[in-house]
């Protein structure tokens, strides 16, 4: 699994503001910058990565402590040892960028997706009937779904249409209706980081990866930076009820976030999210190669809509959160048979990048053989608290 500089990085990585999380063993996790090859600490600006995202203007604040800050380890050396497989304990890793912010992800907000999880109902969670509901699907759904704006008076117009051709679902009314699909994807500090194994159910049959462009929201509901995500999916076990979504969704290390925060300033903005191309690859132990794509250009709601529809007036977030954006991503391509389409095999080594973000690199595994996630809130205040950060 490769995990150097040449590829975690972002392309413009001497300019970009890269802010993550360091465990270093006998103390604990610590704030800290990616500057110039080196992670330099920051927990005096934030004991935390929430609290340092809630500074007032916290690009400035970095980018003015990055020169003072005391060096903790190089980067190359840490990245060395965050491969799980490989890993010396007795030695610094990444851990994902954020920790007590809640993790939120938007669903279906691709018509391409949207496509799918509409033939992930049809199907009841059976990969083998995916294929001939697509085909038979693709036509009706394609044709009044190009273009569509979600909550307007003409998506109002094809959800009647829809409903009289017999094919209306409940992801399609997220997909263009007014309300977004907004879930809690993992429980605070449970997303793991660069180089971790993510996680799938054993007894799940079809399940992929959901490359994502990660937001990182304040309290306040402002879109602070932005990180790669990859959203594992039990597609099965979704398809079969979607009363199963935080079975599908919310299981151990199912949840990989990183490599890093990149801050938003004023060469890095939400604009740039909003033009963002991710490339995703995934190489199986036996000799298996997927290469997928997700272009944020063609998200049917803006990033700054979906954050809308998650905070305010009616639900605040004292931490913080960060927020999945969705995928067009939905991986057909047969594996284990025509008409099978994708699922994992435990060993995948799954690569999400994008030039302005890095790439995020994980191993797939059993949630039940990966270790069990112990660190949590009251372990983390225990831990800043024993150190004086508190």
């Amino acid at each position: 699994m490769s995990l150097d500089l040449s590829c975690t990085l972002p392309d413009d990585a001497a300019d970009a503001l890269l802010i993550g999380r360091l465990w270093q063993p006998g103390i604990g996790p610590t704030v800290v910058a990616c500057h110039g090859g080196m992670l330099l600490d920051l927990s005096g600006l934030g004991a935390t990565a929430s609290q340092l995202l809630e500074l007032p203007h916290v690009a400035s604040a970095v980018r003015a402590a990055l020169p003072t800050a005391t060096p903790l380890a190089p980067l190359a050396t840490v990245l060395a040892n965050s491969d799980e497989a490989l890993r010396d304990e007795s030695h610094p890793w990444l851990l994902a960028p954020c920790d007590l912010q809640v993790v939120k992800a938007s669903g279906v907000t691709f018509v391409a997706s949207l496509l799918e999880r509409v033939i992930e109902e049809q199907a009841r969670g059976d990969a083998s009937r995916a294929q001939a509901i697509r085909t038979a699907l693709s036509g009706i759904l394609d044709d009044n779904l190009a273009g569509i704006v979600p909550g307007s008076n003409e998506a109002a117009r094809v959800k009647q249409v829809l409903i009289e051709q017999g094919v209306w679902s409940q992801y399609l009314e997220v997909g263009i209706g007014p309300d977004a699909e907004i879930f809690t994807k993992a429980p605070v500090l449970s997303a793991v980081g660069t180089g971790a194994q993510v996680g799938i159910h054993a007894e799940s049959k079809w399940n992929n990866p959901e490359p994502e462009v990660v937001l990182a929201i304040n309290s306040s509901g402002a879109a602070v930076g932005a990180a790669l995500g990859n959203d594992v999916n039990l597609r099965d076990f979704e398809g079969r009820s979607a009363l199963l979504l935080g079975k599908a969704k919310d299981n151990n290390a199912s949840c990989a976030i990183g490599p890093f925060i990149r801050l938003f300033d004023a060469g890095f903005t939400i604009d740039d999210v909003r033009r963002a191309d991710l490339a995703m690859r995934v190489d199986g132990p036996e000799g298996f190669t997927m290469h997928g794509a997700s272009s944020l250009a063609k998200i049917s709601r803006d990033p700054l809509d979906i954050v809308a529809q998650v905070i305010g007036p009616n639900h605040q977030y004292p931490d913080g959160f960060m927020l999945f954006l969705g995928t067009m991503f939905a991986p057909t391509q047969d594996r284990h048979g025509p008409g099978l389409g994708f699922t994992h095999e435990v060993g995948d080594v799954v690569r999400v990048a994008t030039p302005r973000l890095g790439m995020l690199v994980n191993r797939v595994n059993h949630c039940s053989s990966i270790a069990p996630w112990t660190f949590g809130i009251t372990a983390l205040m225990g831990n800043l608290a024993q150190r004086g950060l508190l």
